[in-house]
């Protein structure tokens, strides 16, 4: 039986561990979090953190794996690129995963390629960016280079807020670095949702609709997705050349990828992210309900050699979305009310590991996601309108202060 790594036993990991044992490989697990539910669904779990690349590999010589997935992890997924290079299994260049896993060497290499880009720059110090402003218009976005879901992310609108927006992003960077780079003011949505390419080939795609909410903090972390895609198919013609020109600079093979991309007022494709790894929030089981696409199997195929060259483009068919539910105060989670009607024609899977007494903390970014919906609309007039009203649907209950607080 053939053994496959898999870099990862979260929640959200989970679905990948049961896919490839439903598939009849021998799976292995590793990360720091014994207590991560996934584990439980391997044949075998290691401590060992997925971010140490000499750790895993040493775990891999080891156990003799025949290949290694880092499902929806962006920390993980260069080093499943390194191990695979230095084990001779299947993979994409681990220089090329690596650009693509950090912000600041994708924007200079986007614009070193002729992409469009934003004016960007990534920086180690304070102190270096401080010297660096008169380079810049406002607003700009202050990043750390290798975090995901909007962590430490922050819109700068004034100079003197820096220091502290430096501090915040350092905060959640394990390589210590940040990204400055100018805002762009996009038209319609944000672009949305997972790529796969097969030998370096772009085949697949499903595309959504990235939405917002003005309720929360920080009004550009997302909330999630819904398909089908709102904007006119020009959009996504454009962005399918430019990914696959940047498919094929990098020498990518069959991998999956998480795709965020915006259209400028200027009418330009922008792409900001080209994450070699399954998007999270359940973006890959949704692509399966909309598209009949199990993009999961391809992943684990993908890794272990497999040929995937039977994975072809399909259209989404319905009104799908997910949605991470969230708190508006900060306390104790205490219960979540779901409306009758919402739980019987739209609700399709509630993930959660949610438990009473749990500390909950007012929506920032994606750390603070309580779990994740997948909901099913009629139409997409139905489907806007929930989204924008889904506080109607769906109340989280906390304890504050001792008091029983619904919001």
């Amino acid at each position: 039986m053939k053994k496959i790594l898999m870099l990862g036993g979260s929640l959200y990991q989970t679905y990948a561990i049961k896919e490839a044992v439903r598939l009849g490989y021998y799976v292995i697990t590793c990360d720091y979090l014994p207590n991560n539910p996934g584990h439980k669904f391997a044949n075998e779990y290691y401590n060992v953190s997925t971010t140490d690349k000499d750790a895993v590999l040493a775990l891999a010589r080891k156990l003799k794996v025949d290949g290694v997935v880092a499902y929806a992890s962006d920390p993980a997924a260069p080093t499943a690129a390194y191990v695979c290079e230095q084990l001779g299994l299947p993979t994409s260049p681990f220089k090329s995963v690596e650009i693509l896993s950090k912000k600041d060497l994708f924007r200079k290499y986007l614009t070193e390629n002729g992409f469009n880009v934003p004016k960007a720059r990534g920086y180690t110090k304070y102190e270096d960016a401080l010297a660096d402003i008169d380079n810049f218009k406002l607003p700009v976005m202050v990043k750390p280079v290798d975090s995901s879901g909007s962590k430490g992310i922050n819109k700068l609108t004034d100079w003197t807020q820096l220091r502290t927006f430096v501090d915040d992003a350092l905060s959640y960077s394990r390589d210590k670095r940040f990204l400055i780079e100018e805002f762009i003011e996009k038209k319609g949505y944000q672009i949305s949702g997972d790529a796969f390419s097969v030998d370096g080939k772009l085949v697949f795609h499903c595309f959504g609709n990235e939405y917002y909410s003005n309720k929360v903090s920080k009004n550009f972390a997302p909330l999630g997705e819904c398909w089908p895609f709102m904007m006119d198919k020009k959009y996504i013609d454009i962005l399918e050349q430019d990914l696959q020109r940047l498919i094929s600079s990098l020498h990518m093979k069959s991998n999956a990828y998480n795709v965020e991309a915006i259209v400028g007022q200027d009418d330009k494709v922008y792409i900001l992210e080209l994450g070699a790894r399954s998007g999270g929030s359940l973006i890959p089981q949704i692509t399966e309900y909309a598209t009949g696409v199990n993009m999961v199997t391809y992943v684990i195929k993908a890794a272990m050699g497999e040929d995937c060259s039977e994975l072809k483009m399909k259209e989404v068919h319905g009104c799908w979305s997910n949605y991470m539910v969230h708190s508006n105060t900060t306390g104790r989670f205490s219960d979540i009310w779901v409306d009758e009607k919402f739980k019987r024609n739209n609700l399709v899977e509630y993930v959660t590991d949610i438990k009473v007494g749990d500390k909950v903390h007012k929506f920032r970014d994606a750390q603070d996601c309580i779990g994740e919906l997948i909901i099913k609309y009629e139409n997409p007039t139905q489907m806007f309108e929930m989204i924008e009203n889904m506080d109607d649907y769906i109340k989280i209950i906390v304890d504050k202060n001792n008091d029983r607080t619904s919001i």
